[in-house]
């Protein structure tokens, strides 16, 4: 059987712990948000038409980046990742109802899974209570996983300096590049639009010495990510 992870937060904007919990902290953390839910909080209450166009628009950006793997099962995406470079990723249909999505990312324990939360038009990691309410939410899936991922040598040498095994014996996450799907590799047009992502803010902007034609400006403004 294979299992998800949740974790807990560490230092740094881009780091993601997994912890590796008892079953009674499991226990205690599941009635404390048993209590909360109870006490305090009201049921997510959907709205069709928004949840649906914006669900629409993640399932488009997500088969555009070539690194969204669909409904392979969490053993598949175990396979896929064996043998790659810590860091390496891929999001997939989660098989747990209450979830859209997964993250499978490779450790340096191995493969492990994080789901992943979608709440009134919204996206975060999974984690248990308390930590969740400190996650980052963000609109799109993709700025999500851009936002953990580290982009840079100055990250990538935060991002070893905790590389450590926590009191908890947590593990950090480092995302660092995706695994494409087999015949599912970006197209040279997409290649040119994320290099242009990653070095223009605005596509406005672009030092040209003309405005960029409009079919080809939108082209740009439909996948507005890095990753």
């Amino acid at each position: 059987m294979v299992h998800c992870t949740s974790f807990a937060l560490m230092p740094g904007p881009r780091s993601v712990m997994v912890a590796n919990r008892t079953s009674a902290q499991n226990e205690r953390d599941e009635s404390q948000v048993q209590q909360i839910q109870q006490s305090q909080a009201a049921p997510y209450s959907w709205a069709p038409s928004e949840d649906l166009r914006f669900i629409t628009t993640t399932f488009q950006h997500l088969h555009t980046s070539g690194w969204y793997w669909g409904g392979v099962t969490a053993s598949e995406a175990r396979d896929a990742l064996i043998g790659v470079s810590e860091g390496t990723f891929l999001v997939r249909d989660s098989s747990h109802p209450l979830y859209l999505f997964t993250l499978s990312i490779q450790t340096w324990r191995g493969p492990t899974n994080v789901r992943i939360q979608y709440d009134s038009g919204r996206f975060r990691l999974d984690s248990s209570f308390p930590a969740r309410a400190c996650l980052l939410s963000i609109s799109a899936l993709p700025s999500l996983v851009q936002h953990y991922t580290s982009t840079s040598l100055g990250e990538e040498r935060i991002a070893e300096e905790h590389h450590v095994v926590s009191k908890d014996n947590g593990i950090l996450l480092k995302l660092r590049k995706p695994l494409h799907r087999p015949k599912a590799f970006s197209a040279l047009q997409h290649l040119t639009r994320l290099t242009i992502n990653r070095h223009a803010g605005c596509h406005t902007q672009l030092p040209l010495p003309r405005p960029l034609p409009r079919p080809l400006l939108l082209y740009l403004q439909e996948y507005p990510f890095q990753v």
